[in-house]
């Protein structure tokens, strides 16, 4: 007798590299970032109804391997991603991703997809979210400190969310930021490029640090910082590796994701484990205030939580109804009797 054909459960929606970029394009990329944002946006105001756990990492002297998990307790989901600064001299991605969601009810996947080009818009539309709470009234000019893969993302993320309309750049290689300059070529955006990080925050309301070496670093010292900017520190994402030095924080306003999280990998690494934070989501639902004036110094010190993932992930299931822009894979065993695994096997043979 031959195989039955597998159920529509059998069959996982799988989004490529390629179909991630035709749904970007369907979308629009702007449009998309703004959608992402609410999208995150409304999951941080459910805050509560998440398991939450710091990512479980795998650490080597070559980079970090790790697992984001999480639930709201109807859809499970999770990333494998990677950092590995090293990558590049290879010709080599820093970061690559790949997410799944799941059926809590049943334990069934029902999407797979690319993360890699998804966790570069994710990661922007959570720093515009962070902004649109924390940076002060009308801004509109930003200083992008780190010119390589996800900076362009940030600076239309910020376009798209807060109405930022100047960008200043600076990068130690050059190349990166003659880059992000071609990149944002007609995206109705001031580019200006810099000679140094110091030049490049002159007149920023806004100033994101986003590099990507692993070890202590000081992008920014205390002096650079004048009062009533927004800072969105997203380098600093591992053990060993921030962008601040440590007296900005001492004047600054620090809001996170998850603590325990944030206090082993982010800027707050340095300071002592009272050090003072504020979570982004009570900011979100009115439990914590945020900016609170016009000379306060506010820091998103963001190190990517697995929610922002888990929303991502929704929103690409619900943007992919109707496009086709996915393939169907065959990754789940699905014999006519539950109890008949090793029979099924077997008239696979005859078949």
């Amino acid at each position: 007798m031959p195989s039955p054909l597998p159920s529509e459960k059998a069959f996982v929606p799988f989004v490529s590299v390629e179909n991630m970029m035709r749904l970007v394009h369907h979308i629009g990329l702007e449009t998309l970032l703004a959608e992402l944002t609410d999208v995150i946006e409304a999951d941080f105001r459910r805050w509560e109804l998440f398991d939450k756990t710091p990512r479980v990492a795998s650490h080597s002297r070559e980079g970090v391997i790790e697992l984001m998990p999480t639930s709201d307790g109807e859809i499970y989901s999770f990333k494998y991603v990677n950092g590995h600064p090293k990558n590049m001299a290879q010709g080599l991605q820093t970061v690559t991703a790949f997410g799944l969601l799941a059926e809590v009810s049943t334990g069934y996947p029902v999407l797979l997809t690319e993360m890699t080009l998804l966790t570069a818009l994710r990661t922007a539309a959570t720093s515009a979210m962070a902004a649109r709470h924390l940076a002060p009234k009308g801004a509109r000019t930003m200083a992008m400190i780190g010119n390589g893969a996800q900076a362009e993302f940030q600076a239309l993320a910020m376009k798209a969310v807060c109405g930022i309309d100047r960008i200043r750049l600076y990068d130690i290689d050059p190349l990166a930021t003659a880059k992000m300059v071609r990149n944002l070529s007609g995206a109705g955006l001031t580019v200006t490029a810099c000679t140094s990080s110091q030049s490049a925050i002159e007149g920023a309301d806004i100033i994101t640090t986003c590099t990507a070496d692993k070890q202590y670093a000081t992008i920014l010292t205390d002096n650079m910082i004048g009062a009533g900017v927004h800072i969105n520190a997203i380098g600093g994402d591992c053990p060993g590796k921030t962008e601040l030095h440590c007296d900005i924080l001492l004047r600054a306003h620090t809001f996170v994701e998850y603590p325990p999280q944030t206090r082993i990998e982010g800027e707050i690494q340095q300071m002592e484990p009272d050090y003072p934070v504020t979570e982004l989501w009570k900011v979100i639902t009115g439990q914590a205030q945020g900016r609170r004036d016009i000379s306060q110094i506010t820091l998103f010190d963001s190190v990517g939580f697995a929610i922002e993932d888990f929303s991502a992930l929704r929103y690409v299931r619900d943007r992919l109804k109707g496009t086709g822009l996915y393939q169907d894979l065959d990754i789940i065993a699905d014999p006519d009797d539950p109890r008949d695994l090793f029979g099924m096997l077997q008239r696979a043979r005859q078949a």
